[in-house]
């Protein structure tokens, strides 16, 4: 099993120019989802949304080529992909040609779901999206939708994940709410390096006390952990403390290497949501 210490996070790497799907390294979610008692079946659905935004290629007379590719994880995949190596790899195509821009999603697809379907007994494949600079203009930003929970005067003394903060009223009518914040921040788990993102939490019972679920969330700021683990980590907490009917948690974390990663994990299947970036991404 590949550990992150394994990967070229946080160590110097050569920029290789010509296509190399060998630089994609896959990190197993098992350990860190064992840590959450999660064992066998999953109980969410969901998935990563990644935007790559520094994506180039040749055309067979050797004139460059560029896109924005949307890339979409399943949660159920054995793996994640390390986000540098995922980098290295799309900078493996700057200076090879390929046929068509339909050329290039394909080997996308085809590399990224081997890489992060590997070790299943039935592998199946990620989405790819490319979207070309004649439509860059159709991109939209907009924020996450919800009552922002930053609009409280709270006070924040907890840094490391503090799930006894959670508490929701029991006893009272249930409700339903979309809840958001922009004051998500962790930590790469191999460099310390900082993650910032927002965060979308859409839940249908017992109202879940707002001021300790800022609070909760602010205490993510020095955690050291994956984006894809932190929200897996929102989700149970939340799921076990609060015992909601229905729960979804959405984060939209900055770009970091020209690429950024959304996760979306939720208690029943959903549409997954447009990859639609915030103005802070």
């Amino acid at each position: 099993m590949t550990t992150p210490e394994q990967s070229l996070l946080g160590k110097p790497a050569p920029y290789r120019d010509e296509y190399d799907a060998g630089l994609l390294f896959p990190l197993s979610r098992a350990p860190k989802r064992e840590e959450l008692g999660l064992h066998g079946a999953l109980p969410f659905f969901g998935a990563d949304l990644w935007t790559a935004f520094e994506l180039s290629w040749l055309t067979p007379r050797g004139k460059p080529q560029v896109a924005i590719a949307h890339v979409t994880v399943p949660c159920e995949t054995p793996n994640i992909v390390e986000s540098k190596s995922f980098k290295l790899y799309l900078n493996s195509f700057s200076n090879t040609q390929f046929d068509s821009a339909d050329a290039v999603r394909e080997r996308i697809r085809a590399d990224i779901s081997e890489a992060a379907w590997r070790g299943a007994p039935a592998p199946s494949s990620v989405g790819v999206k490319l979207v070309l600079p004649e439509v860059f203009d159709r991109e939209p930003v907009h924020e996450l939708d919800g009552l922002s929970l930053d609009r409280l005067d709270i006070e924040c003394t907890q840094y490391t994940p503090a799930p006894e903060l959670l508490t929701a009223a029991f006893g009272e009518v249930p409700v339903q709410e979309t809840l958001t914040s922009n004051l998500l921040k962790s930590n790469c788990l191999v460099t310390g390096q900082p993650d910032w993102g927002s965060v979308q939490i859409r839940y249908a019972g017992p109202q879940i006390d707002q001021g300790g679920l800022l609070r909760y969330l602010v205490s993510f700021r020095n955690h050291n952990e994956f984006h894809e683990q932190c929200v897996e980590r929102i989700f149970m907490d939340v799921w076990q403390r609060c015992k909601p009917v229905k729960l979804a948690v959405y984060a939209r974390y900055t770009r970091r290497g020209g690429l950024d990663i959304n996760p979306l994990r939720t208690s029943h299947p959903i549409a997954l949501p447009a990859n639609t970036r915030t103005a802070r991404q």
